[in-house]
């Protein structure tokens, strides 16, 4: 099963991938950890697209993904997990990432991409604050 953690930065997706990863027994991906497939951007993308085709009904694979722009590597079969956090908490994850202080810059940041893959196609919602991932795993493996 090929599986899209999908959300915007310190939501909750790393996490959730690891203990889907962990249920599972998949190979996790983080945003463009495929760029170590090859030393070029473009075969890289390929080897990518070939592995996400593959994984749809063969071997577990959680890509998570932060950029909307990989949306459309998604084969048709993905299985899209949107993962949601309100903006204090994103804000709060964020700030001790950065041991303690969030930039204005970067709260703006924040702030403007906040809810930026909210309308794009999923088929699960995950609340990255108050999620059980038990859940969803039941509900993946039923799939």
């Amino acid at each position: 099963m090929m599986i899209a953690v999908i959300g915007e930065n310190c939501s909750g997706k790393s996490t959730l991938a690891d203990a889907l990863g962990d249920a599972l027994g998949a190979e996790v991906l983080t945003g463009k950890d495929y760029l170590r497939l090859a030393k070029s951007q473009g075969i890289a993308e390929a080897l990518l697209k070939k592995k996400l085709q593959e994984a749809v009904t063969g071997e577990n694979l959680i890509w998570v993904i932060t950029e909307k722009e990989h949306l459309g590597f998604l084969p048709e079969g993905a299985v899209r997990v949107l993962v949601q956090a309100d903006l204090d908490t994103v804000k709060a994850r964020f700030k001790a990432r950065m041991h303690g202080t969030l930039p204005p810059p970067v709260e703006r940041m924040l702030e403007m991409k906040h809810g930026c893959f909210d309308n794009e196609t999923h088929d699960y919602v995950y609340d990255g604050v108050n999620g059980d991932p038990a859940e969803l795993i039941e509900a993946l493996k039923t799939r």
